[in-house]
């Protein structure tokens, strides 16, 4: 449904109570049946039945005013009526759930009804297919027959089917075996996974997944044994790939992920990873971008157990998990995907053009629809209740937000562009429906919405009127800084640096980022690659001469870091192996390269290696997090830029009680420069880029101390002096005896 701020007709009104009567397919259809509708989840521990009540026992406020945002940007007033339109299509649809299916809670528990469940009794299998005109269940468990278990379908196209325990009391389908659903559909007979499968596999040889009925016994189910940990002021992100993150050219796996590089994350200094490429997707070379089976953790990697296994080591280690969770379109798989589920195009996505993202090659969801909320928002619960995953990044939004998705649009900043005719209100109100259940039901969770656009009012709360993101993924710095990498250090300019990171809203909190997976990819460059390209293969090693090229890049790949952390948001984000200049790019094995794993891998041995200088910069964003973490710099609300010199090649900023100072001058070094604080006392230097430790020529005293003058200078009541080498970057703190509550009347 697309709408513009003009658009609310009688006919939305209509289209909305028909919606309600037409679409509340599981109340009435699957909520009050007969006692086998009544079932229960097979034993549990008692700590994770205990857990899983407690989030149902929570309640939603109610929506709220959603006017606070005009408040917060005065210049919404001018798009009232689109924007109170948008929240009166959240309220309404709020309401409906509530009248229809008892609340968003209830709502979101879509796989206790849908796929395979199992009671006391036996199992029992649904799935909504509305275009089918027979159905049955078949598998490992009846030989594959079609004629042994014959669905049935109600008003709705919910089909159905109880299978009995067999007479020893075991399951009808046994654990690990393989599972289909066959339809007589208006596109002909076809094979599918169902759609709520819990994990599926790909047979040796074979090119479809097949869909496994996964219900180890207890005493083989993973036991959550760690809390997860509170969320922390600081969102320092590690991103990772579990299949890519072996030094060995090979798929890796949950547990040697678990054993191996969750230990390294931690000792970094990082407080949370996001993982990429969970759900299951049929297609490796697609990132984990091109999903077939949402409900499903891919098993490339191992078992759904072996994944909880890992997310409760993450949380031992005191580490947040993300997921990188891809709610934007699915895979147009026929076979083994939603595509095509029931026989037509129009099932869980739009038809036609408007259903397809011609330059992903994938399918788009109808968010308008009720079935495709309940199976998102339920999605959404599955891996925060069941796997314990502590929040998401949610993948492609600007595509969701908008018809055009965002493609050959050049977004300026002007309010017209985001609420207008090319606004998905059907799919920003799903946006702030997840927000709302997420922290509804986990308080402690976080959400981070990849959004390119701006889009105003993404992290305002729903019940303000925004779309309820705790952070949105600040992607214009990544882009400012190739811009900049492409240029003669001549024509690097501070204020622009600067302009860019600290460009955004008022009140929204952002992830900052250098680089991450998309710079990494074969096609692109990262950082490292740009600064010292080829220079990398034969001048990286200590005990060789360098070049002027990598001393440039080793120095610039240490000040890009430390400036986009200081300034560019609330959170930092790193894909991994990036942090110590990982060489070359990520390609994953395809005909065009022989199918080589060569490339797809991440060479932690290098920033490991004492004898190379990948280490002194592993070392140095080592040493940025641990002083993020001692100083909480990021998130501190003392912020003050006072210098930004243009002839100098200076950036000096302010962070709480640090004073950041920057030297992007390729030749010239300043002996006394002044440099202007808040703050009286004595500094000491935290963090110097030019350390020996790091790869630097230690040009700077490290235990030297700073004493401040009294007197303004570059708007700052007090200065001190400093020396400031050619590519620098030092970090000075005020030291501990020394630091007094100082109001700045300057300050902005």
């Amino acid at each position: 449904m697309i709408h513009d701020s003009n658009d609310l007709t009688m006919e939305a009104e209509e289209e909305i109570e028909v919606k309600e009567k037409q679409d509340s397919v599981s109340s009435s259809v699957i909520g009050d049946g007969d006692a086998s509708d009544e079932e229960e989840s097979a034993p549990l521990q008692d700590t994770a039945v205990i857990e899983k009540e407690e989030v149902k026992k929570r309640t939603f406020p109610p929506p709220g005013s959603g006017q606070r945002i005009y408040e917060i940007d005065s210049l919404l007033m001018r798009y009232r009526e689109h924007l109170d339109y948008r929240f009166g299509q959240y309220k309404k649809m709020r309401e409906a759930i509530d009248k229809y299916e008892g609340g968003l809670e209830a709502f979101s528990r879509g796989y206790e009804k849908f796929g395979f469940t199992r009671s006391a009794d036996g199992i029992t299998y649904r799935e909504w297919a509305p275009g089918a005109k027979w159905a049955a269940l078949i598998g490992d468990f009846n030989n594959w027959n079609p004629n042994a278990d014959v669905m049935t379908r109600n008003e709705f196209g919910v089909w159905e089917i109880f299978l009995p325990n067999n007479a020893d009391g075991s399951p009808a389908i046994p654990h690990g075996s393989r599972v289909k659903i066959r339809m007589d559909t208006p596109s002909g007979l076809k094979d599918s996974i169902p759609a709520w499968i819990k994990f599926s596999v790909q047979a040796p040889g074979e090119i479809p997944y097949d869909g496994i009925y996964y219900d180890p016994p207890d005493e083989m189910k993973y036991v959550f044994k760690h809390p997860g940990p509170k969320r922390p002021n600081s969102l320092r992100i590690y991103e990772s790939h579990v299949g890519m993150s072996s030094t060995e050219p090979v798929i890796n796996t949950y547990a040697n992920f678990r054993d191996e590089v969750l230990p390294r994350i931690k000792r970094l200094g990082y407080n949370a990873v996001q993982i990429m490429a969970i759900q299951e997707h049929s297609y490796y070379a697609s990132f984990g971008y091109h999903v077939t089976n949402f409900f499903a953790p891919s098993s490339r990697f191992g078992t759904p157990d072996d994944l909880k296994s890992l997310i409760d080591k993450a949380h031992e280690l005191d580490l947040l998990v993300l997921m990188d969770i891809v709610h934007s379109h699915a895979s147009n798989n026929v076979l083994d995907g939603l595509n095509m589920f029931d026989g037509t195009d129009s099932h869980y996505f739009h038809s036609g053009s408007q259903g397809y993202h011609w330059m992903w090659d994938s399918r788009l969801f109808n968010y308008g629809s009720w079935e495709v909320l309940r199976y998102l928002l339920s999605n959404a619960r599955w891996w925060l209740e069941e796997y314990r995953f502590d929040g998401f990044r949610f993948d492609g939004v600007t595509s969701m937000m908008y018809t055009h998705h965002g493609l050959q649009v050049g977004f300026t900043g002007n309010y017209n562009e985001y609420f207008g005719f090319a606004t998905d209100v059907d799919a920003v109100v799903y946006l702030m429906l997840a927000n709302d259940l997420i922290h509804g039901l986990f308080p402690e969770a976080i959400t981070i919405g990849e959004d390119v656009s701006g889009m105003p009012t993404f992290c305002i709360p729903v019940q303000d009127g925004g779309v309820g993101f705790d952070y949105r993924l600040h992607m214009a710095i990544a882009d400012k800084w190739i811009e900049i990498l492409k240029k003669r250090d001549e024509d690097w300019r501070m204020g622009e640096i600067i302009d860019t990171l600290t460009n955004r809203r008022w009140l929204e909190k952002c992830v900052a980022y250098a680089e991450s997976h998309d710079q990494a990819l074969v096609g692109d460059k990262t950082i490292a690659f740009w600064l010292m390209d080829k220079d990398m293969y034969d001048f990286m090693a200590l005990d060789r001469p360098s070049t002027p090229v990598i001393d440039r890049g080793i120095a610039l790949h240490k000040m890009i870091r430390l400036t986009t952390m200081g300034l560019g948001g609330e959170g930092y984000l790193n894909f991994m192996g990036n942090e110590f200049g990982h060489p070359e790019w990520i390609d994953f094995p395809r005909e065009g390269n022989g199918f080589s794993y060569d490339k797809c891998r991440r060479r932690f041995d290098l920033g490991d290696a004492d004898y190379l200088k990948y280490r002194g910069l592993q070392e140095f964003d080592k040493t940025m997090q641990h002083v993020e973490e001692a100083y909480g710099f990021m998130t501190s609300e003392h912020r003050y830029i006072s210098r930004k010199d243009e002839g100098d090649r200076i950036i000096v900023f302010e962070r709480g009680n640090l004073v950041f100072v920057f030297n992007f001058h390729w030749n010239n070094s300043y002996t006394d420069y002044r440099v202007g604080c808040l703050k009286p006392g004595k500094y000491e230097i935290v963090l110097n880029s030019d350390d020996a430790l790091f790869g630097g020529y230690t040009r700077i005293e490290p235990s030297a101390e700073f004493f401040t003058f009294e007197g303004w200078y570059d708007d700052r009541p007090r200065s001190f002096l400093v020396y400031a080498p050619s590519r620098t970057a030092v970090v000075y703190a005020l030291a501990e005896a020394e630091q007094l509550p100082v109001k700045d009347s300057a300050e902005s």
